[in-house]
């Protein structure tokens, strides 16, 4: 809206030295025929005063217009749309908004200041109370990290050495003997092999017990074995109880001995002549060891 008011005056300025111009170039050509006139001396006289007084007029005119639009505008004031203080895009001037935001805050009085203050503080303290909620709480930390100490103690405590007992999983008839120095028959698969563990005949859905204390290693499943549990009993032992189900264990419990870990499945179909039984074995440092020298 301003260019168009500037470009409106710089019109009418145009218009106005336009016209000026044109009188001049009139008024002198009058005086150039008037002069031509006497000279000839032929009887034929231009009033030029009669045309010199109206070119003055109209100049006058002219004049008197431009004065009063210029007033005019004086009077209206500013239009909507004109920002007295806009800047030119090409003035090349920018405006620093932290700076004037920080001018701004100066000019802001005492009291205003001091509520901004206080709504900053109120921020910080949503903040902290938020980061606090959602921390743990000091019973819960201190529950969790007794169950880890207890957890890491009882790891220590594990201290199986090779002349301990070793309670029973189940009470029943030795099936297939541990044999590593020569190979023994296996009824199901009709053949001769080696034997890392002792195959103990049990009732189908009995339970089977831990045979001393220890942490349960693994949970798995193999073809063979059906369902087990490896538990680590300390010094490098380690117990193998195969052919469960229902196991009631998870990996990394501390069980203690006689503790239930689970109940006798169907055999496999590797086992399927035996008839239901517990897959028993200790190993030492993942050597096999016969268990049988450790039952009691």
């Amino acid at each position: 809206m301003r260019r168009n008011r500037s470009t409106m005056k710089k019109e009418r300025i145009i218009m106005l030295i336009s016209s000026v111009f044109v009188l001049t170039a009139l008024t002198m050509t009058g005086f150039y025929v008037k002069e031509k006139n006497e000279a000839d001396k032929d009887g034929y006289v231009v009033d030029m005063s009669a045309l010199e007084k109206k070119t003055e007029e109209k100049t006058k005119e002219i004049a008197e217009s431009v004065e009063q639009n210029q007033a005019n505008d004086a009077v209206k004031g500013n239009d909507l749309d004109y920002d007295p203080n806009f800047q030119e895009a090409s003035s090349g001037d920018v405006t620093n908004t932290w700076d004037n935001q920080k001018d701004e805050e100066a000019d802001l009085p005492e009291d205003e200041t001091a509520n901004k203050d206080i709504a900053e503080e109120n921020v910080s303290e949503d903040d902290k109370t938020e980061t606090e909620e959602t921390k743990p709480a000091d019973g819960e930390n201190q529950q969790s990290e007794a169950v880890e100490t207890a957890s890491m103690e009882a790891a220590k405590a594990l201290s199986f050495q090779e002349k301990d007992n070793l309670g029973w999983p189940v009470a029943g008839n030795v099936l297939i003997n541990y044999s590593m120095d020569k190979t023994v028959y296996f009824p199901t698969l009709q053949q001769y092999k080696y034997s890392p563990a002792i195959v103990i005949a049990a009732t189908e859905g009995e339970n089977i017990t831990s045979s001393a204390d220890g942490k349960v290693l693994s949970v798995f499943e193999d073809a063979e074995i059906g369902q087990a549990v490896t538990v680590d009993i300390g010094n490098g032992y380690e117990l193998t109880y195969g052919q469960l189900e229902d196991i009631m264990v998870l990996q990394g419990d501390i069980i203690s001995s006689g503790d239930v870990i689970g109940k006798v499945a169907a055999p496999t179909k590797y086992y399927s002549v035996e008839g239901p039984n517990v897959y028993f074995r200790l190993t030492k440092d993942g050597r096999p060891v016969n268990p049988l020298s450790n039952l009691e």
